[in-house]
């Protein structure tokens, strides 16, 4: 009953954050590609598209920076109070947003999105706080099922933005506070509360001194990163900016982005509820079949005509989901020694990093054409398959380090 309970709290905090996260997906894209002029779309004389990506890419940025941070604080002060603070403090960041809209601020836009991906960069406590405190089987299950509440978030909260919008521009956000407010009372109530560290650093201490950044200077979580990188960098291409691709080849409003979006994460959540199952497939060569089919199904996007594109952005769910839970139950398994904190605020981290990478990318490549910073998205994802399974067959068939608990 009591790791039931856990498990229900991380799965819960999971979907009303990414809730929060997803919100603006299908509002976004017509908000600055529909021709009608607004203070958000006409900041500065800037091309509307190019504020888009900026605003698009805002958001990952506190999310890069939280997840960096928020891990190690977390090993540091305890799951709990961070996760606390971090619900509370992104409702916080939700009515900010409904103010920039009604305001029509595009720089309080910006900072109050900033600040939401900040705080909810708590998605890497969650995934500690279950791989810390469960063991062997029902780990992996907590942590697809852990990832199977992320990826509704994803189908939740834009289907939420495209119907409630409608009701007003602020609707969305105004719930999705209220959502977090809910997720800090369920924290509260349900997470048992932690000894209190005799440790005398201070937060800025660890923040600096222990980020997630930091494993990059043993040799094989560098090497973790440099891929997933490349493997993230195709998921966030095809995140950030398939809705606009719908905008401009389908001329989809908010609530038929929303509808695909349906598809898209209905998928993703049910594979989620199986993905994490014992294989006798060795993990990483598990991984690079799943980048390959991420890769693919970003490419029928680039690549099809409208129908064709959106059979890509459903099917894109089933590799991605089996991909995430492949990889975080073996780095969690691998790496866990130097604190799972920090190794899942490290995959975070290097998730949100590709969310910038590819913002910016594609505040250049939709320019041109909205299809060039998917396709660039899908080779990314192509070659870090090929070199994910390069890398598996160089790995000694034993651990060569004491953090490693099962071979390759």
């Amino acid at each position: 009953m009591k790791n039931a309970l856990l498990i229900a709290a991380a799965c819960l905090l999971a979907l009303l954050s990414t809730i929060g996260a997803s919100l603006p997906y299908p509002i976004l894209p017509p908000l600055f590609a529909s021709g009608a002029e607004s203070g958000l779309n006409q900041f500065l004389g800037l091309p509307p598209k190019l504020l888009f990506s900026v605003a698009v890419m805002i958001n990952p940025l506190g999310l890069l920076i939280g997840s960096t941070v928020l891990g190690a604080l977390s090993d540091r002060y305890g799951r709990r109070p961070v996760l606390l603070a971090t619900g509370l403090g992104a409702a916080l960041g939700h009515a900010l947003t409904a103010g920039a809209l009604l305001l029509e601020s595009y720089p309080l836009f910006l900072a109050a999105r900033f600040a939401t991906g900040l705080l909810e960069g708590n998605g890497a406590v969650a995934r500690a706080m279950l791989a810390e405190r469960l063991q062997g089987t029902l780990r992996n299950r907590a942590i697809g099922w852990l990832n199977g509440a992320f990826h509704f978030g994803w189908l939740a909260g834009p289907l939420l933005g495209g119907l409630t919008v409608g009701f007003g521009l602020t609707v969305p956000f105004w719930i999705a506070a209220g959502a977090l407010l809910a997720v800090a009372l369920v924290v509260m109530a349900v997470l048992p509360r932690e000894t209190p560290s005799k440790l005398t650093t201070s937060w800025w201490q660890v923040a600096r001194d222990r980020h997630s950044l930091n494993l990059l200077k043993h040799t094989e979580l560098r090497t973790l990163f440099k891929l997933q990188l490349a493997v993230t960098c195709g998921v966030t291409a095809f995140y950030e900016f398939y809705p606009l691709w719908l905008v401009e080849v389908g001329r989809y409003d908010a609530q038929g982005i929303a509808a695909i979006n349906v598809g898209l994460c209905g998928l993703m959540t049910l594979s989620s509820l199986f993905s994490g199952r014992p294989s006798a497939t060795a993990p990483l060569k598990r991984a690079s079949l799943h980048a390959f089919g991420i890769a693919c199904a970003v490419a029928l996007v680039a690549l099809g005509n409208l129908w064709v594109g959106m059979v890509g952005i459903v099917l894109f769910g089933l590799p991605n989901s089996f991909y995430n839970a492949v990889v975080q139950n073996w780095a969690a398994d691998r790496f866990g020694a130097h604190g799972q904190g920090a190794v899942m605020g490290l995959l975070s981290t290097t998730f949100c990093l590709a969310n910038i990478l590819m913002a910016l990318a594609g505040a250049v490549l939709t320019l041109i054409d909205t299809r060039l910073v998917l396709l660039l998205g899908a080779a990314l994802s192509a070659a870090a398959a090929w070199q994910l399974q390069a890398w598996r067959l160089r790995l000694p068939l034993a651990a060569p380090m004491t953090l490693n608990k099962s071979p390759e």
